[in-house]
C-alpha cells in the first residue's frame, strides 16, 4: 500500500493506494462551520502548506442514529457520528494515473438530517475501477443546514453544496477528473438537493447531468414556513429565535431538541396556503424557496427554463415507503382512520386520495391501502412531475427488485437501489441485510454500468420521457414500458 500525494487548491494531501484506486478521505473544502461561522455562508478553509492526512473519513454533523433491531443499516447510515468540528469535508476516490475522467459527485440522504457522504454502501471504488472520478460530500443539516431562522440566512446545506462542486471545479482535475464533465447525483434527501441544484441559479454551469434517485422538486417550504419550525425550536430551547439565540447553545446540545420536534406528537403546522405539507411529515426540516439559493419553487423554475441544459437521469423505487412501515410494523397495525388521519395531516382530499387506492374495499388492508398511496404521493408521483417539467433530455427508470428481508415485506423499498449503484452488494447482503441473502449481482453490474455510461455521456438504452410517451425503464425485468396510469395523478399536482 502506497500513499499517493496530491496538491488542492488549499494544500497537498496525503491519501492511500490499493489494488489501483487512490483514495483521499475528511477532505475539508470549507471551513469548520462553528463558532463565529455557525449558520454563515460557508467559506475556504485556512491553507496548509505540509502534506494533510486523507486516510481516513472525516467528522460528520451531529445526528441520532436510530437502528431497527431485524434490519442492519450500518451500511447505509454509518457505524456511528465521527466527532469534530469539520463538517464540511468529502472524499475522493480515483483511478491511480487519471487524467481527464468524467467526475460523479455524491450528495448522500437521509432526510435532512442524518447521513454520510461516507458509509459502506456509498464507496466509490468500483465506479474509480470503472473510469469515473467519485467524490462524495457531508453538509450541514437539520437546524444548522435546513432551518431558516428569522434573521439567518437559508438554505445552508444547499450552499455547503454548492460549495463543494466550486471546490470540484478547482481541484478535480488534480485527481484526474474533468471539470467541464460532472455528473451529481444523490438519494432521497440527496436527490431532493440535485434537483434543487439542477433549477438554481447559484448552481447553473457547475455540472452538465444529474442523477436523481428518489426524489424530485417538491419537498420544499416558503421561507415563511421554515420560520416556524425556527419558533417552535427556540422555545423550547428557550431561546430567542435568533441567529444569536441559537449559536448560544452547541449544535450538540440542540440536537435532543432539534429531534423532539420531530415527533408526531409535536403540533406545528407546517402546511403552505394550499395545506400541504410536502414532506408528508418524514422530515420538519427541508429545502426553502425564496431566496438567492431557489428564487422560485423548482418546478416554476423548470417551467420557465431552468436547468434545460442538464442531462437528467430520474427514477424511483416500486415501493418507497416499505422502509418506513415495514421493519416498524406500520404496515401491518394501522387501521383506515389512522390512514386517512396522516394522510390529511399533509395534503388536502385525504379521504378521495385514498379511496382510489382501496379505502372502502374491506379486501384491502389498511396498511397495504396507506403504502401504495404514500409510495405514489411522496415519491413516485412527484418525481414523474418533475421529469414532465424539465425541459432538457430526461430519461425515467424505475427499479422494481424485490428484497426478500422481512419475508418479502420490504419489496422494492427506499434507498434499496443504492448497494446496486455503487456495486457494493455484499455490505447489504445477509440475514439482517437491506437486500436480504442472495440479491442478483448481475442487476447491479447493470444499473452500475448505466450510471458510469450516463455520466461518460454515452446516455442510457431508452427512449427519454415526456408526458404522451411516459416511457419508464424497468431495471429488474430489463424491460421499458409506458408508465401506467396513477392514481394521486387525479386528484393533485404537486
Amino acid at each position: 500500500m502506497t500513499q499517493p500525494i496530491v496538491t488542492t487548491d488549499s494544500g497537498p494531501l496525503r491519501g492511500v493506494a490499493v489494488d489501483g484506486v487512490n483514495s483521499f478521505l475528511g477532505v475539508p473544502y470549507a471551513a469548520a462551520p462553528v463558532g463565529p461561522l455557525r449558520f454563515e455562508k460557508p467559506q475556504r478553509p485556512a491553507p496548509w502548506s505540509e502534506p494533510r492526512d486523507a486516510t481516513a473519513p472525516g467528522a460528520t454533523y451531529p445526528q441520532t442514529m436510530r437502528p431497527f433491531d431485524a434490519l442492519d443499516l450500518a451500511p447505509l447510515i454509518g457505524e456511528g457520528v465521527r466527532p469534530g468540528d469539520d463538517w464540511l469535508n468529502l472524499n475522493v476516490w480515483a483511478p491511480a494515473g487519471a487524467a481527464g475522467l468524467p467526475v460523479m459527485v455524491w450528495i448522500h440522504g437521509g432526510g435532512f438530517v442524518a447521513g454520510s457522504g461516507h458509509t459502506p454502501v456509498n464507496d466509490g471504488t468500483s465506479f474509480a475501477r470503472n473510469g469515473v472520478v467519485l467524490i462524495s460530500l457531508n453538509y450541514r443539516m437539520g437546524v444548522d443546514g435546513f432551518m431558516a431562522i428569522p434573521d439567518g440566512i437559508t438554505n445552508l446545506g444547499l450552499r455547503d453544496q454548492i460549495f463543494a462542486l466550486e471546490w470540484v471545479q478547482r481541484n478535480a482535475a488534480a485527481f484526474g477528473g474533468d471539470p467541464a464533465n460532472v455528473t451529481v447525483f444523490g438519494e432521497s434527501a440527496g436527490a431532493m438537493s440535485v434537483a434543487d441544484l439542477v433549477a438554481s441559479p447559484l448552481a447553473r454551469g457547475l455540472f452538465r447531468r444529474a442523477i436523481i434517485q428518489s426524489g424530485h422538486g417538491s419537498m420544499v417550504r416558503p421561507v415563511e414556513v421554515s420560520h416556524r419550525l425556527a419558533r417552535k425550536v427556540a422555545r423550547m430551547m428557550r431561546v430567542p429565535a435568533t441567529v444569536e439565540g441559537f449559536r448560544s447553545r452547541t449544535a450538540e446540545q440542540t440536537l435532543p431538541f432539534a429531534d423532539r420536534v420531530q415527533l408526531p406528537t409535536v403540533q406545528l403546522n407546517l402546511r403552505d396556503d394550499q395545506g400541504r405539507e410536502p414532506a408528508f411529515g418524514l422530515s420538519r426540516y427541508l429545502p426553502v424557496y425564496g431566496d438567492d439559493v431557489l428564487p422560485e419553487h423548482p418546478l416554476a423554475a423548470l417551467a420557465n427554463g431552468a436547468g434545460k441544459d442538464v442531462e437528467i437521469l430520474i427514477g424511483t423505487n416500486r415501493e418507497e415507503m416499505n422502509v418506513y412501515f415495514v421493519p416498524t410494523g406500520v404496515r401491518k397495525s394501522i387501521n383506515r382512520w389512522l390512514a386517512w388521519y396522516m394522510v390529511s395531516r399533509s395534503i388536502r382530499g385525504a379521504k378521495d386520495i385514498l379511496r382510489d387506492y382501496g379505502y372502502d374495499d374491506r379486501k384491502v388492508k389498511a396498511g397495504d391501502m396507506l403504502s401504495e398511496a404514500m409510495h405514489d404521493l411522496v415519491f413516485r408521483w412527484p418525481a414523474r412531475v418533475y421529469a414532465q417539467a424539465h425541459q432538457g433530455p430526461t430519461h425515467f427508470y424505475e427499479f422494481d427488485w424485490k428484497s426478500p428481508a422481512f419475508g418479502g415485506a420490504l419489496g422494492a423499498c427506499h434507498a434499496l437501489e443504492i448497494p446496486f449503484v455503487f456495486n457494493t452488494l455484499s455490505c447489504a447482503t445477509g440475514e439482517k441485510g437491506l437486500a436480504g441473502p442472495n440479491p442478483p449481482q448481475d442487476l447491479a453490474d447493470r444499473m452500475h454500468a448505466t450510471w458510469a455510461d450516463f455520466a461518460k455521456g454515452r446516455g442510457v438504452p431508452w427512449e427519454p420521457y415526456d408526458a404522451v410517451r411516459r416511457q419508464v425503464h424497468r431495471f429488474d425485468k430489463g424491460e421499458t414500458v409506458t408508465d401506467p396510469d396513477m392514481p394521486a395523478a387525479r386528484h393533485w399536482r404537486p
